[in-house]
């Protein structure tokens, strides 16, 4: 391309770039790029002459060329599939009438900031440096699946709303990003895809907006990510999927606010995370599904806990912030996939580490609590019986309580109507403490209830003695038994 075919505003863009100088074409600063569409020739560059100067631009020995332009109105596609472009391309404020294509190519550096984009095709692109589109806005989709980024790609304040799109707006799967994926004030309607991408540093998506409603906002299955996921004050409005994802460090939403109401607002099954954070945020609407994950550390606040959740094989090694079971244990009850004995022992666990055996002992009972109710009818009637008598082992001073009301009932039924003795001339002497106590006790004899019979109503009373002794003693054994194997 000879410069003499050039308009006025593409010699200067032509010119400039042989020195690497940076051309503005905007009147004002505030100068808005969604109004590009009525600038006039003074800032319109063909994307036809930028390929030509990217891929085979005129060059001035000592400088370094580079393609800096701000406030353009760009006609035509920019149609860099393929490419190897050796110079880094910083298209900032610009109005972009149709979608460039990096399909496939090579860039250095790809700067779009505060562009007005009707899309971007850049599958499988390779940039060597940073690719920034900080508030940048599309009205079409972005795609970037299979990109590799040397460096941090930067979304910061991106707005990307495309109502007609058929697949997800941001195309991130598979992509390989070498430092950061910062992306914080994003928003997004649509699904964000980030299935099998791998970032080498932090996601940041703190204070995003993520709108899909009915469908899924964030598709991040196998996901890595090697330091963390900050989402603080994160909305969503739709699914979030962290499906096998690998975190190294914390996947932090705090002060979170997650709604998917009829369906999965969360879900983490089958994840290996350091640290999940849920707390300072709205309630959840939806489902919280966390099956199979694998956290070392899982700081929940019940408060934010919804009303559907799934923990079958969750497991964590600490649970913070320390709260009682009584606040902790209605979590287990609203487990979708029912009575889950493993998310008792995880709870109990994680109680016991931080040595409050008081709470490991009731979320124990609760387990045994819950369990009764899957038992046939005479399964729950002796389990009733553990409860009511002993409370499965964990209240053994009941056993005690029960004794000693049975023993007075007794002593003074007896001690007023003194039964027959039944051989009188060798009949000890009646002592109505030790008789209750013959008939409670079924193990020990004080010689009394074999020498006595009492009549009537007194003999009932006697029978009923001695059936409670036996229920009691084995409630007693049971639960002993129960908290020895414990230990």
């Amino acid at each position: 391309m000879e410069i003499n075919e050039l308009t006025p505003a593409e010699a200067r863009v032509w010119r400039a770039f042989a020195r690497g100088e940076h051309v503005d074409f905007r009147p004002d600063p505030d100068d808005d790029p969604a109004d590009g569409g009525s600038w006039g020739a003074e800032r319109t560059v063909r994307a036809g002459v930028l390929r030509a100067l990217l891929l085979d631009g005129p060059r001035e020995n000592g400088e370094v060329p580079s393609l800096t332009l701000a406030g353009a109105r760009i006609t035509g596609s920019l149609d860099l599939q393929y490419a190897t472009v050796d110079h880094p391309v910083r298209l900032r404020h610009c109005h972009f009438e149709e979608t460039p294509r990096f399909y496939g190519g090579r860039l250095r550096e790809l700067n779009l900031s505060e562009s007005v984009l009707p899309g971007l095709v850049s599958h499988a692109v390779r940039v060597d440096g940073v690719l920034r589109m900080t508030r940048a806005r599309f009205h079409g989709m972005v795609r970037l699946a299979g990109a590799e980024i040397a460096g941090s790609l930067y979304l910061e304040s991106a707005r990307i709303d495309a109502p007609d799109a058929e697949g997800p707006v941001l195309q991130l799967n598979q992509a390989a990003v070498g430092a950061d994926l910062w992306a914080p004030g994003l928003r997004t309607r649509g699904t964000v895809r980030l299935t099998g991408a791998s970032v080498a540093g932090t996601v940041n998506l703190r204070e995003a907006v993520l709108e899909a409603p009915g469908g899924t906002v964030l598709e991040a299955p196998y996901l890595t990510v090697g330091a963390s996921v900050s989402a603080t004050c994160l909305r969503s409005r739709g699914r979030m999927d962290f499906r096998g994802a690998r975190v190294a460090g914390a996947l932090d939403l705090s002060g979170a606010s997650l709604s998917r109401p009829g369906g999965t607002a969360l879900q983490i099954t089958s994840a290996v995370i350091g640290e999940l954070w849920l707390f300072d945020g709205e309630r959840v609407e939806g489902a919280l599904r966390l099956r199979r994950a694998r956290l070392d550390s899982l700081r929940l606040d019940p408060a934010m806990v919804p009303d559907e959740v799934y923990l079958s094989d969750l497991t964590y090694t600490a649970l913070v912030p320390h709260h009682p079971a009584a606040r902790r244990l209605p979590m287990l009850e609203r487990d979708g996939d029912g009575y889950v004995p493993h998310s008792y022992e995880q709870l109990t666990a994680a109680y016991r580490r931080i040595g409050d055996d008081d709470a490991a002992r009731l979320v124990q009972l609760a387990k045994l609590r819950r369990h009764r109710r899957t038992l046939r009818w005479h399964g729950r009637l002796w389990g009733r019986l553990q409860d009511v008598a002993v409370g499965y082992g964990f209240r053994p001073l009941r056993a005690g309580a029960w004794l000693l009301s049975l023993l007075a009932v007794g002593s003074l039924t007896y001690g007023l109507h003194r039964p027959e003795a039944l051989k009188p001339s060798e009949s000890p002497e009646f002592n109505p403490v030790f008789y209750t106590l013959d008939l409670l006790l079924p193990i020990i004899s004080f010689g009394q209830e074999t020498a006595f019979a009492p009549r009537g109503g007194y003999q009932w009373l006697a029978y009923v003695l001695v059936l409670m002794g036996w229920i009691l003693a084995s409630t007693v054994i049971a639960g002993v038994t129960r908290a020895v194997s414990r230990q």
